[in-house]
This record gives C-alpha cells, sequence and structure tokens, in this order.
C-alpha cells in the first residue's frame, strides 16, 4: 500500500526531480564506478538483482547492463517513478518492475514469489524513512540476500555539523545551477536556491549520519560494512551477508 502523503506520489515532484535534479547529482559518474568495482569483486556473477526504491531505474538499469544474464526487480511506491522506470527498462527482458511501499513490512508480502537477491541496491530513497524504520528495512534486506549476497545505498546522509550541512547545501546549488545553466542561460543562482530550500519534498528527508547506519549494518550481520563513498552529504555504504 502506498504511502499517500509523500510528496513522491505526484507528477510535478517527479517530473521536476528527473528533469532539474538528476542530472546535477553531484559525481554521479564516480559513484556507480565504484559500485562496479565493488560488485565486480565480490559478486561478479548476480543472477538476481532488487533495485528498491528504484526512482527512475537507473541504478539498477546500469547494472543489468554490467551483467546482462541477471535478472532485475524494479521496486517503488510512487506511481510516476514506476512509470518512468518502466520507460528505461522496457527494451531489457529481463526487468521486471513491482509496486510496493518500503515504508512498512507490508512490502514483504508481494516479494514472497521472489527468490533471495544476489545483489540488492538501493539509491536516495531509504533517507525518507524514520530511522527505525529504516533499520527494521535493512534487516529485511538482509533476510532477502543469499548468503554472501551484496547490499549497496547509495543516499543522502545527515551531515556531523550544521556548518557542513550549509557547505552541502551551496555545493549542490552550484551542481543545480551549472546544470541548468547549459539549457536555460536565464536562469539565476538565486532561483535555484530558492527552489532548492523551499521544495515540497524537503520535509520528508530524515536524514541520519553514515557511521550509525554503518553501526546497525554490523548489529545485524552484514560482514565487509564501510563507506566506500562520501562527498559531504552523499554516501554509498553497505556490506555483505555473512
Amino acid at each position: 500500500m502506498s504511502n499517500p502523503k509523500s510528496e513522491w506520489q505526484t507528477e510535478e515532484l517527479t517530473t521536476g526531480y528527473l528533469e532539474g535534479v538528476r542530472g546535477a547529482i553531484p559525481g554521479a559518474e564516480l559513484q556507480f564506478s565504484v559500485i562496479d568495482r565493488i560488485l565486480q569483486s565480490w559478486c561478479h556473477a548476480p543472477s538476481r538483482i532488487l533495485d528498491l526504491g528504484c526512482g527512475d531505474g537507473i541504478l539498477g538499469y546500469r547494472l543489468l547492463q554490467t551483467f546482462p544474464l541477471a535478472h532485475g526487480t524494479f521496486v517503488d511506491f510512487s506511481e510516476p517513478m514506476l512509470d518512468a522506470a518502466k520507460g528505461k527498462v522496457s527494451s531489457l527482458a529481463k526487468a521486471k518492475v513491482v509496486k510496493a511501499d518500503f515504508s512498512s513490512p507490508q512490502w514483504l508480502d508481494i516479494m514472497t514469489s521472489c527468490q533471495a537477491f544476489d545483489i540488492v541496491i538501493s539509491g536516495f530513497a531509504i533517507h525518507h524513512l524514520p530511522n527505525e524504520r529504516k533499520k527494521a528495512l535493512y534487516s529485511e534486506i538482509y533476510d532477502h540476500l543469499v548468503p554472501g549476497g551484496v547490499f549497496l545505498n547509495l543516499e543522502h546522509v545527515a551531515s556531523f555539523t550544521s556548518a557542513g550541512e550549509e557547505l552541502f547545501d551551496e555545493f549542490f546549488i552550484d551542481h543545480l545551477h551549472n546544470f541548468h545553466a547549459t539549457t536555460e542561460s536565464n536562469t539565476t543562482r538565486e532561483a535555484i536556491a530558492n527552489t532548492y530550500y523551499h521544495r515540497s519534498d524537503k520535509k520528508e528527508n530524515i536524514l541520519l549520519s553514515v557511521n550509525e547506519q554503518c553501526v546497525w549494518l554490523r548489529e545485524i550481520g552484514f560482514n565487509d560494512v564501510d563507506c566506500f563513498f562520501k562527498v559531504f552529504e552523499l554516501a554509498l555504504f553497505g556490506g555483505r551477508k555473512s
């Protein structure tokens, strides 16, 4: 069951994100490269991949290009995001798009027919959840991995200080402005900043430090837990099922 209160259920926000934010995420290609390096080392021949909170499906799509023999399951709760994901993976015979709201354990009812996964990857989706739900979801992900399976979370995490948060905001606004300036020469940085600070989804961000989340993963039973990439509040972290 989807969450009707979420701003991510709206076509307006989804379109704004896909057209105005996704391409401006700092270091995106480096993030993909780090993910590829980890998976080529830890899980070089996966058969089943889960993209949880898939959004437009870019992470799972990239993995299915890297591992063309694997089956991919793309899960999200937002109809506009699922439509975007379907458009991206429609040419892939081994891709399945599923609607499920992982903000509660009910998403597991929809996953009962799925075999355990070799890889679970998530991108900028879990930070919207309350902290107690984050930890519970990490346990559910652990249970849906094969032994030795890999979980990677590319996420928006909390800064340790308000100064760090301010620095990240200005850093991200610079990237947004540069991205929009390539097609909209009259767009000012001030206008971009105003939109950024007053965006409708901001209230849904429930950020937690990457260190605390790595502690949780170790407590659950994940091995080799680490933060593999971090630029301000953008972090890639995860581990392997023991």
